[in-house]
């Protein structure tokens, strides 16, 4: 969950104390929680991208490097704004795609330019233009003001898609609260001829305020807000088609309350292919539409589960094979690859893995490239297979976390990875000879500070069902000693906190927090990401039951350790973690000592319809589990000091969640602390996070006794 920056003097109340290893430095906590400004991160040449002409670049501000063959995968640097571009007004520029050699494109303010041999091509947008989406030739521009949705071109300054002057119906950005894996808005075809969109109508939503104390008097800023079992947003696709200047609805046969998405475009641009959801999340229709009529085709296949159906991919046409597509489902377990044609015909299934894919990178007429974790759920790895399903093959072969990229000639794979001992490798393996050739590893950023280490751990809980964790050590750990214990936990879907990566996922305040004679201990249970269907949905309808029971098995391992405190046991969350840590602390008498609980979700019926009633249905169908899972319901038995942050402007998880379990701690004599961030929205960012996580260690420093 999300937000960024506001400066603050930043006075550090706790004495760091390190008798050992006086060669090195000692970590600040200021430091250690704005590490990515400090340097004390990997450089792992993030933004490294591929070309039209197969060579690999990344943009360092106004520095162009470029990495080729010609010059065996050396770095080369280049002025942008000298020896490509030539228009020293580009040094605030944003957006820079480097295309070829004289081709490229950027973002000068309100001007969208490309440049290449032929032409010297400036689109105006407007200065309040957002969502700016470019179109596959490189010659338009699509753009949302407000509300509505518009298109610029080399011949008209601006062209109006939409003109709503009701702000309900908003056109051109992501609808669904981002879920379902939607990230944005608008679409356009290969042909760069129509651009699908989407469009909600939030009339009836709910109003959910939202003080602004930065104005005298103070202001209210209402945000939407669907609140589960309330009404919803209705989402529709418009197509606008650029040459008869027409926007054409999509017919859409189901009820106005389910959910459209995963949008494709077929690849002559004449279908647009939909994820279509009910509002229970639990049946699934992909169906086909034309694009020129918007008339429902056919449903070409269907997915029903008794817990959920989430459609997290677009469907991936096979190259000149214009009716037969790639699709990814989990309806086995785990996320597999099929083959289907437009008839709906499962030609086959192309992966049976017992593993998650994670991720499609290229399809091809007769293989296909993803990233999957293979048998590590706390890796991910590059892999191909045949389109027949046979000649599975591991490309990326060292353990850890691998991003990649494959060249426009499919030569070359680009692989960006990670582990526990190493901060970075970026390589290339021909996919012909899987030879690899190293341009740029990356120095271990923390090799001057004096931190302790991780282990990574395996527990099995009570179902047998196997549990990764994370266990950080001080430097000067002695086994003969005690340690009281601070556990990080999040515990919810979509999440993995122990990755097999550098730090093993874990951040730098962590380290900080060991070395002031702290165990810093995670474990990812059931309901984490990356284990398959099962161990997920486990959580449906009844969350934080499961998820508890994992983090207790976890303190049992913590407790047969001879070096830890067992009476000096603190918990830390934010977000799902919030609502874990609460929970915790609620149902588990005498366990915990103190906890600190950031932006919990405290009862779930406030919290957002896609979310929520994914895991917990609709509130009139789980009276029980809406009930039992409430901490209104368990305040009475909190233990322990609890302190509960927020940030006033939290449109994820409102504060209205922290405030009703704050009044009935009131109505039940128990005492609990509150912090609020004025003006925050769900996280606290940039330098007013180092004074919340000064705040959260010292809370817990200081009563975990």
């Amino acid at each position: 969950m999300r937000n960024l920056l506001t400066l603050l003097t930043i006075i550090l109340l706790l004495p760091i104390c390190n008798a050992q290893n006086t060669s090195k430095d000692t970590l600040q906590l200021s430091d250690a929680v704005l590490g990515y400004y400090k340097g004390l991160y990997p450089e792992n040449l993030n933004g490294l991208n591929w070309n039209e002409i197969n060579e690999l670049y990344i943009q360092e501000k106004n520095d162009l490097i470029i990495f080729n063959s010609a010059n065996n995968w050396s770095a080369k640097k280049h002025s942008i704004s000298t020896k490509i571009i030539k228009d020293k007004s580009v040094s605030k520029f944003k957006s820079f795609r480097y295309f070829s050699k004289n081709s490229y494109s950027y973002i000068l303010g309100e001007n969208f330019i490309y440049k290449n041999n032929k032409e010297n091509l400036i689109i105006t947008t407007s200065i309040n233009a957002s969502n700016k989406d470019i179109s596959p030739d490189k010659n338009k521009i699509a753009y949302t003001i407000d509300n509505n949705l518009f298109l610029s071109n080399r011949e008209d300054s601006v062209i109006e898609i939409t003109n709503f002057e009701d702000l309900n119906i908003v056109s051109g950005q992501s609808i669904h609260r981002y879920e379902f894996g939607i990230t944005k808005g608008t679409f356009w075809n290969n042909q760069s001829s129509k651009i699908a969109f989407y469009q909600k109508d939030e009339t009836d939503v709910h109003n959910y305020p939202l003080l602004n104390i930065n104005n005298t008097p103070g202001t209210v800023k209402y945000i939407k807000y669907p609140m589960a079992g309330q009404k919803s947003e209705y989402a529709k696709i418009g197509v606008y088609n650029l040459k008869n200047e027409k926007v054409t609805y999509l017919k859409l046969t189901q009820p106005k309350d389910h959910y459209v998405s995963n949008l494709t475009w077929g690849p002559k641009g004449e279908f647009i292919y939909v994820a279509e959801l009910n509002r229970d999340q639990n049946h699934l229709k992909w169906a086909q539409y034309s694009a020129n009529t918007g008339l429902r085709i056919k449903t070409m296949f269907e997915e029903i589960n008794s817990k959920w159906v989430e459609p997290e991919h677009p469907l991936y046409f096979i190259p000149e094979k214009e009716n037969e597509f790639i699709a990814l489902s989990e309806k086995d377990g785990f996320m597999n690859l099929y083959h289907y044609n437009t008839d709906g015909q499962l030609i086959n299934k192309i992966t049976n893995n017992k593993w998650v894919i994670t991720k499609v990178l290229l399809v091809l007429q007769n293989k296909i490239f993803f990233e999957g974790t293979g048998d590590d759920p706390r890796s991910i790895h590059a892999f191909s297979v045949n389109l027949d399903g046979s000649g599975i093959k591991k490309i990326t072969t060292v353990e850890g976390v691998h991003s990649t990229q494959i060249s426009p000639n499919h030569q070359f794979l680009l692989d960006q990875y990670s582990n526990s001992k190493t901060p970075g490798i970026s390589q290339l393996i021909n996919l012909k000879t899987f030879k690899t050739n190293i341009i740029h590893k990356t120095e271990n950023p923390i090799n001057n500070l004096t931190l302790g280490k991780s282990e990574m751990i395996k527990l099995n809980n009570q179902s047998n069902d196997e549990l990764y964790g994370r266990l950080i050590k001080p430097s000067n750990f002695d086994e003969n000693k005690k340690y009281p214990v601070l556990v990080y936990v999040y515990g919810g879907p979509h999440a993995q906190l122990v990755t097999n990566d550098w730090l093993n996922g874990a951040s730098l305040w962590m380290y900080w927090m060991a070395e002031q004679g702290y165990l810093v201990f995670t474990v990812d249970g059931r309901g984490s990401e990356n284990r398959g269907f099962d161990f997920e949905s486990s959580i449906f309808r009844n969350l934080g039951y499961n998820e508890m029971k994992d983090q207790i098995t976890g303190i049992e391992f913590l407790k047969s350790l001879k070096y830890v405190d067992s009476k000096r046991i603190a918990l830390y969350g934010w977000s799902y973690g919030g609502f874990m840590t609460t929970s915790l602390m609620t149902q588990n008498s005498g366990l915990f000592t103190c906890g600190v609980a950031g932006g919990p979700v405290i009862d779930w019926k406030w919290y957002e319809i896609m979310y929520g009633e994914r895991y917990m249905d609709n509130p009139k169908d789980n009276i029980d589990g809406y009930s039992s899972n409430s901490l209104l319901n368990h305040a009475k038995n909190l233990e322990g000091k609890l302190l509960l942050i927020h940030g006033t402007n939290d449109d994820v998880v409102v504060m209205q969640h922290n405030l009703a379990f704050i009044e009935k701690c009131i109505q039940e004599g128990k005492q609990v602390d509150f912090f609020p961030y004025p003006m925050h929205k769900h996280n606290i960012y940039g330098y007013d996070r180092v004074h919340l996580m000064q705040k959260v260690l010292n809370y817990i420093i200081e009563n975990n006794h």
